[in-house]
């Protein structure tokens, strides 16, 4: 494989932006970041007119062309190329809610692809849900969680990280159980009160899915789950900043409230992204995309997001105002660190020599991946 220099470009390591700097390569590891002289090189690309940012981090995502990760091995496959084509180079594949024997088979079926490094774990959400707050998720799938289950599912050893409503008989220790075991617990589609989701993070919850949405508003007198949230230090908050789940209103409040080092946006992206409008199915669910917004069919709940990570990072630049050392955090630091993926999520030497190259509109020009073109520079 040997080095790789990739010079010219302006390059956004953490905490800033280094105008007409290097990223360099060996193998699949960064080797160094800078300015000036540039070490030598195998292979050398010039980035003039490029911007180079850390490779997208997807933590919640649930396909993309057409396929969805429970559908079996070759359909995660096409759905992660798609997106890894999109600058995508790290995906945490997120499961809806299924009934036992599906969901049994649907870890069985990624168990490969995360041995193997092409995915960095399975995030299952639900399905331990409250039912009120379902979604767009099968309300018959629903259970309280079990320390049997928890067990079941936890045994391959590819679960990162698990939503599910801390209200549910159980799910407290279940929480506990999960933190105990190196998981990720996750407070969303959910009823609780203030107290309640208080509880749930001292018991080991620490991130919140997709903040705002499946959750009530906060009221004067019960400000629900989302305040208790937003206001704690522990919890990394995740936000589908598509333009179509949230008020742009609240994308900035919560940005500026909780900061870039605890925002992670995330595409809650489905089959549809990367697709066409039509006719599409989620968890089982019929769902209908139109205008690029997905929803179910009849229902009109939203139905996960079509976007990919580069259209949530243009918007952050161009719509939210953030800088692009902070639109770099918020889609590729924060989710990494989030789920304790030390490997992958920002320019610095020893971690995964991935990199996006952007033009100046924030397209993708250029996709690596462990010091290896996925998609050429142009």
């Amino acid at each position: 494989m040997g080095s790789l220099l990739l010079t010219g470009g302006d390059v956004v390591p953490p905490g800033g932006v280094l105008a007409g700097g290097w990223v360099h390569a060996t193998g699949p590891r960064l080797t160094a970041v800078g300015t000036g002289p540039a070490p030598a090189a195998d292979r050398v690309t010039d980035c003039t007119g490029r911007t180079l940012v850390p490779g997208f981090v997807d933590v919640h995502q649930h396909g993309g062309g057409g396929a969805s990760y429970d559908g079996g091995p070759d359909a995660a496959r096409h759905a992660l190329a798609v997106h890894r084509a999109a600058g995508t180079t790290t995906v945490v594949a997120s499961l809806v809610s299924l009934r036992r024997g599906a969901l049994d088979r649907a870890l069985d079926d990624l168990t490969g692809l995360v041995a193997d490094g092409e995915l960095a774990g399975v995030h299952l959400e639900g399905p331990w849900l409250a039912p009120s707050r379902c979604g767009a998720h099968d309300p018959a799938a629903l259970r309280p969680p079990t320390p049997a289950e928890l067990a079941r599912v936890l045994a391959p050893g590819i679960v990162r990280m698990v939503t599910l409503a801390p209200e549910l008989p159980g799910a407290l220790e279940a929480i506990a159980a999960l933190a105990g075991a190196g998981v990720v617990p996750a407070v969303g589609h959910t009823e609780a009160a203030y107290g309640v989701v208080r509880a749930a993070v001292d018991a080991g919850a620490r991130v919140a899915t997709h903040l705002l949405n499946a959750m009530p508003a906060p009221a004067g007198r019960e400000p629900g789950p989302v305040l208790p949230l937003l206001e704690d230090p522990r919890v990394t908050v995740e936000l589908i900043a598509d333009g179509v789940h949230l008020h742009p209103a609240w994308e900035r409040h919560v940005l500026a409230t909780a900061g870039p080092e605890r925002v992670a946006l995330v595409t809650d992206a489905m089959a549809a992204a990367g697709m066409p409008d039509g006719a599409y199915e989620l968890g089982g669910l019929a769902v209908t995309v139109d205008g690029g917004v997905a929803r179910l069919t009849g229902g009109g709940t939203l139905a996960g997001g079509t976007a990919t990570s580069a259209r949530l990072f243009r918007r952050a630049v161009s719509e939210l105002g953030l800088s692009l050392a902070d639109a770099a955090r918020v889609t590729a630091t924060t989710p990494a660190a989030a789920l304790g993926l030390a490997d992958v999520g920002a320019l610095t030497a020893g971690r995964r020599a991935d990199v996006v190259l952007l033009d100046g509109n924030w397209d993708v020009r250029g996709v690596l991946r462990a010091g290896e073109w996925v998609v050429p520079p142009s």
